[in-house]
C-alpha cells in the first residue's frame, strides 16, 4: 500500500507541473500586453517597459517558468499587480468559500445518489427504479449554470424562500446562502452516482462470492453491506474523485451567478484584468486540490479492493 501511494503521489506531482507549465504557455499566447492592461492605454512606452521588467515579462518564457517554479518551492506565489498583496493571501482568503461549496455539493449528492442506486438495484424494475432512471437522465442533461439560473428564478425570486446573492454572515445565514448554489452544482451528480451504483450493484450481485454468501445463509442486509456495496461503490468513488475538476469548473459559473466569493470568481476577475500572478496562483492551488482528490480516491479504492494494487 505504501509503494502504491508513493507511485500515485509521484504521478500527481508530475501532473501539477505539466498543468502549470501549460497554463503559463497559454497565458503568454493570449493576445494583449498585461502591462498595458494595468497601466492603461495612455501609459508611456518607458513606463510600460519598466512594468514589464518588474513583472518579469521581458525575460524568455523558459526563464520565467523556471523562476516561477523556484518561487513556488520557497512558498512565494508572487504579488497582486494592482494591490501589491501576496497572491497566496488573496487565494487562501477566497478558497474556503469554494471548498465549502464543493464539499457540501459532493456530500449531499453522493449520499442521495448511492442510496437511490442501491435501492434501485435491490428493487429492480420497481416504480422507484423507473423514477430514478428518468430523473437521472433529466438532471444529468442540465448544465449546472442553467440549474443555477432556474434555482434563482424559482426559489429566490419567485417563491422568496432562500437568498441568492452573496455568502451570508453568521452560521445560519451562511447555510441559507449555501443551499441554492450547492443544489445547482450537486443535482446532476445525483443522477451520475445513482446510475453507476445501480449498474455496478447489478453486476456484483451476480458474482460467485455473493451466491456463496447466500448459500451459507448470511442475512441479506449483511450481504449487501459487506459483499456487494463495498465493491459496487468503487466506480462512484472514482467518478467523484475524477469529477472534482468538473465541480471546480461548475463552481466558477455558480459563484458568478450567485455573486459569491470564491476561487472561481477570483479567477474570472483576474483573467479579465490580465492579472497573471493571481491567475497562476489560483490555478496552481486549484490544480493541486484536484490532483489531491484524485489521489485520495485512488487510495480509497485500493483500500476497499486490494486487487487494484496487486499488479504494481
Amino acid at each position: 500500500m505504501i509503494l502504491y501511494a508513493a507511485q500515485r503521489l509521484g504521478l500527481s506531482v508530475l501532473i501539477v507541473i505539466l498543468a502549470v507549465s501549460l497554463l503559463n504557455l497559454m497565458l503568454h499566447v493570449v493576445p494583449g500586453d498585461p502591462a498595458v492592461m494595468i497601466l492603461g492605454p495612455r501609459a508611456t512606452p518607458e513606463l510600460i517597459e519598466q512594468t514589464r521588467q518588474v513583472m518579469g515579462l521581458d525575460r524568455p518564457f523558459l526563464i520565467q517558468l523556471v523562476t516561477f517554479f523556484g518561487n513556488i518551492l520557497r512558498g512565494d506565489l508572487g504579488q497582486d499587480v494592482f494591490t501589491g498583496r501576496e497572491v497566496s493571501t488573496i487565494v487562501f482568503e477566497q478558497l474556503p468559500y469554494t471548498l465549502v461549496l464543493i464539499s457540501v455539493s459532493i456530500l449531499w449528492s453522493a449520499a442521495l445518489g448511492i442510496w437511490l442506486g442501491c435501492y434501485s438495484a435491490l428493487r429492480r424494475n420497481s416504480w422507484l427504479d423507473t423514477l430514478t432512471g428518468i430523473l437521472s437522465v433529466g438532471t444529468i442533461s442540465i448544465p449546472s449554470f442553467v440549474m443555477a439560473l432556474y434555482a434563482v428564478l424559482i426559489f429566490a425570486v419567485g417563491l422568496g424562500w432562500l437568498p441568492a446573492i452573496g455568502a451570508g454572515s453568521g452560521f445560519v445565514d451562511s447555510v441559507q446562502h449555501l443551499i441554492l448554489p450547492a443544489f445547482a452544482i450537486g443535482v446532476s451528480w445525483v443522477g451520475y452516482v445513482a446510475r453507476i451504483v445501480r449498474a455496478s450493484m447489478l453486476e456484483v450481485m451476480g458474482e460467485s462470492h455473493v451466491r456463496m454468501a447466500r448459500a451459507f445463509g448470511l442475512p441479506e442486509r449483511r450481504i449487501v453491506r459487506a459483499h456487494i456495496l463495498r465493491i459496487a461503490v468503487q466506480p462512484a468513488v472514482t467518478l467523484i474523485g475524477a469529477g472534482v475538476a468538473h465541480l471546480f469548473s461548475a463552481a466558477v459559473f455558480v459563484e458568478v451567478i450567485f455573486a459569491r466569493p470564491g476561487i472561481g470568481s477570483l479567477i474570472v476577475s483576474a483573467v479579465n484584468e490580465r492579472n497573471y500572478p493571481i491567475v497562476l496562483g489560483a490555478v496552481l492551488v486549484t490544480t493541486g486540490i484536484i490532483v489531491l482528490a484524485t489521489l485520495v480516491s485512488d487510495l480509497v479504492i485500493a483500500w476497499l479492493d486490494p486487487r487494484q494494487r496487486e499488479d504494481l
